[in-house]
């Protein structure tokens, strides 16, 4: 019986160890970085013995990590576009997809010095000598942009002011700088940036900015993944959402 009593022993210690060893990596958009760590800790204290990590990029730039084979468990994009590519590549769990924020489109300058724009006409003046966009192919907010301008017939005509960036947060970087005259980014990141950016005005002619969510196919916590997504919808990550400027789908 002795080595059967610590085989139990055993498994006692372990099964702790292993509950704390609960941990899921989310992949997310780079305009949530600020509200989603906040929400971490938060979602962290309601699941005992649970941590989350978080990875922040252009969304796109994700979904090629995790196609490469990236220990993800969680992924949210800032575009539908994005994750249908996803659900294509079977590289995500469909059943468990749900659009969790909307945000809006806006256009930005530098908050000193600013040049004062008040129409995307305004654009094509010799006092805009460079504009901040995201890379269509991997940057959802590049592709917002690309749907504005092309509704305006300027995108042509304005690209070759354009100044190509890796994420919404790096477009936000370049006019917060003042190393651009404009950029087109989310409002919740022109909100982040406080008094270092203004928003010109919000534009139109683009698709619904709304923000789905899913667990990736090859996590290996599917079922914690999941309780990070539901988690989302609870009083005490709407709060944070919100105070950060996203709306609800």
């Amino acid at each position: 019986m002795r080595p059967l009593r610590l085989l139990s022993l055993v498994l006692a210690l372990a099964l702790p160890l292993a509950a704390s060893a609960q941990q899921i990596t989310v992949s997310a958009a780079a305009s949530l970085t600020d509200a989603f760590k906040e929400i971490g800790p938060k979602f962290e204290a309601a699941k005992a013995g649970a941590t989350v990590r978080f990875n922040f990029a252009a969304s796109g730039v994700l979904l090629q990590q995790i196609g490469q084979g990236a220990p993800v468990d969680v992924f949210a994009s800032a575009d539908q576009e994005t994750m249908n590519r996803g659900v294509e590549q079977k590289a995500i769990d469909a059943a468990t997809r749900k659009d969790f924020v909307t945000n809006s489109l806006v256009l930005i300058e530098p908050a000193k010095e600013g040049v004062g724009l008040k129409t995307l006409q305004d654009l094509g003046g010799a006092n805009v000598k460079k504009i901040a966009v995201g890379k269509v192919a991997t940057v959802p907010v590049g592709r917002y942009t690309k749907q504005v301008l092309d509704n305006a017939n300027l995108w042509t005509t304005l690209e070759p002011k354009f100044v190509q960036a890796d994420s919404v947060r790096q477009v936000l970087d370049y006019v917060s700088r003042g190393e651009v005259e404009a950029g087109f980014v989310y409002r919740t990141d022109a909100a982040v940036a406080g008094d270092k950016v203004k928003i010109a005005f919000t534009p139109t002619g683009h698709t619904p900015v709304t923000y789905p969510i899913a667990v990736v196919a090859e996590s290996k916590q599917k079922a914690l993944a999941g309780d990070f997504i539901d988690f989302l919808s609870t009083p005490a990550a709407q709060e944070v959402l919100t105070r950060y400027g996203f709306g609800k789908p």
